[in-house]
């Protein structure tokens, strides 16, 4: 997948980076392109200037510096030649390319009527690798389960940029779509509406990243207008949509919550508290609509992982004989609750 990104990069940044030690490109999470400025990448959760002979430092005065015709070529690169066809894209001041990769973009707003237009004078690009991880959420998956009602709970994933919960998200529509055997749960029918083309990373409508057998992906659409889409035309069991946060995407929900769909969201914050605090986000926690928190983030260069049920109590691993009273516990999948 990273061959797709690396297909967009003009020459001599593309030959710096391809470069760099293997175990660097392995863990490659960012590379930050600025006009006249110092080429950086991110990975492992920290960040490195990279020499005009490929290699990397803390120091900024050591970087290559791309000049504007690099800059320029990788926007002809990224528009496949064509920028006016990115008006959408530019406005929102990203681009998805093939792969799932997102290329954020920084220069001058243009506006109409206090709505921002278009992005202009690009001197700013920040190239996000999207990794596919098969697996990433078999020890979450279980927790996020009603051992009764052998339902999945209504989950929202909570991190700040860049702690994984994309990837998480995706792994767990995989798993929903294709059921969990070792567990015993059978397949959903699952909708995913990717409005950012990241998490099914979908080429002509079809997805190049395992989603799930039974599960569909409504691409590049608005979150909230897709939600609505799905309800009204796939009849998902689940439903799964990254990135949430506008009033217009709380009211979807509530749709989807009433034609009796499970809903399985993400949202950038470091913890139920800040999702209680944000105006468009705060009525869905105040009634309890989610029954599981997942908050990700990172402790000592480490990634960290807090399961919460829906009254903020803390979820631990373990076997709960009374979840099915008269018989054996569940498998792996139980779980008994303590305080935070």
């Amino acid at each position: 997948m990273a061959a797709d990104l690396y297909a967009v990069l003009p020459s001599l940044v593309k030959s710096l980076i391809l470069s760099l030690p293997d175990k660097v490109q392995a863990r490659l999470e960012e590379i930050r392109i600025r006009e006249g400025r110092p080429l950086e990448i991110v990975y492992d959760g920290c960040f490195r200037f990279v020499s005009p002979q490929g290699t990397l430092s803390e120091h900024p005065e050591v970087a290559y510096c791309p000049p504007r015709e690099e800059c320029l070529k990788l926007l002809d690169l990224l528009s496949n030649h064509s920028l006016y066809t990115l008006e959408e894209e530019l406005r929102r001041g990203y681009i998805t390319i093939r792969g799932g990769h997102r290329v954020g973009l920084a220069g001058r707003a243009v506006l109409d009527r206090g709505q921002v237009k278009l992005v202009r004078d690009i001197a700013g690009f920040n190239l996000r690798l999207a990794r596919e991880m098969k697996g990433a959420a078999d020890g979450l998956f279980p927790l996020l389960m009603d051992p009764v009602k052998r339902m999945l709970h209504h989950t929202l994933l909570i991190s700040p940029p860049q702690q994984g919960k994309t990837t998480m998200l995706r792994d767990l529509a995989r798993i929903a779509g294709n059921g969990f055997p070792a567990q015993h749960i059978k397949a959903r029918k699952v909708g995913i509406v990717d409005e950012r083309s990241e998490l099914a990373a979908c080429v002509k409508g079809v997805p190049t990243f395992d989603v799930g057998a039974r599960t569909d992906v409504l691409d590049a659409c608005p979150k909230a207008e897709g939600i609505m889409m799905m309800i009204r035309s796939m009849s998902p069991d689940v439903l799964v949509v990254d990135e949430i946060g506008r009033k217009e995407d709380a009211e979807a929900i509530h749709e989807a919550l009433h034609a009796g769909i499970t809903v399985m969201a993400s949202v950038h914050g470091r913890s139920v508290d800040d999702i209680r605090h944000r105006p468009g986000l705060a009525a869905l926690v105040q009634e309890g609509v989610f029954g599981r928190y997942v908050v990700l983030g990172s402790h000592a260069g480490q990634r960290t992982q807090a399961v919460f049920d829906g009254l903020g109590r803390r979820m631990q691993r373990g076997a709960d004989p009374a979840a099915h009273p008269g018989g054996p516990p569940a498998p792996a999948a139980a779980y008994r609750e303590s305080p935070a």
